[in-house]
């Protein structure tokens, strides 16, 4: 049998643990207790996240499994209900937010990592394939970002019209794609390279720079155009 919250020692309890001691020398399982708040009258709320835990593909600690599962999923665990699947999916969603700058306007791009940190939280994990068009000014600061497709459609598959209207009616000088890999696998394909010409090409008969067309993996990315832009900065 689950030895009960109120059981154990008052320092080892999640709730009164992290008021002493703070939330860094918690558990994956006793961050997860506190959210689940509430046992059974057979298991702990740390019992119920472990076996939550447990639903971790992988060996590691990484918790990005947890943003994956669906609310009916959390369910499953016994002592989780309704509410608290609904909790737990609002958490997992504040963290994903919580790493995308609430106004990304303004934000001067000077390097691929730039755009990377603002959308690989997004887009790392997607189990589809989304395309997003980054719109920039003459100063290099982001003035729009526009999905252009997410789901069945792969990038190869939108047309450069689609890519170029938004821009060349809003007479915007630069412009940077990005797209998932859902693999994981960052490596551009070279149909994703081949394509990539043709819009760097057809981008800049309307005075539109392609500053870059970077591929998102999951926690890795390739930037297409420095793998294949010439000294004399053509592709």
């Amino acid at each position: 049998m689950s030895i009960k919250i109120k059981q154990l020692p008052e320092t080892e309890r999640p709730y009164e643990k992290m008021e002493l001691y703070g939330e860094k020398v918690l558990s994956n399982a006793e961050l997860l207790a506190i959210i689940i708040k509430t046992g059974t009258k057979e298991e702990s709320s740390v019992t119920i996240a472990q076996k939550l835990l447990s639903l971790n593909p992988n060996t590691s600690n990484n918790l990005d499994f947890l943003r994956e599962l669906t609310i009916a999923e959390f369910m499953k665990i016994k002592g989780i209900g309704k509410v608290k699947a609904i909790q737990l999916k609002a958490v997992c969603e504040l963290a994903i937010r919580m790493t995308t700058p609430l106004n990304y306007q303004k934000i001067r791009i000077k390097r691929p990592e730039d755009i990377v940190n603002i959308l690989m939280e997004k887009m790392r994990l997607e189990k589809q394939e989304v395309v997003n068009l980054i719109i920039l000014n003459s100063k290099n600061e982001i003035i729009k970002i526009k999905k252009l497709a997410q789901g069945g459609v792969n990038f190869v598959n939108i047309s450069i019209r689609d890519i170029l209207a938004e821009p060349i009616k809003m007479q915007a000088p630069k412009i940077i794609l990005v797209h998932n890999h859902p693999s994981g696998d960052a490596k551009p394909s070279k149909a994703d390279i081949r394509i990539t010409k043709k819009i760097f090409n057809v981008a800049e008969l309307f005075d539109i720079e392609m500053l870059d067309h970077i591929v998102i993996g999951n926690m890795n990315y390739t930037s297409i155009i420095s793998e294949i832009i010439t000294e004399d900065g053509k592709i």
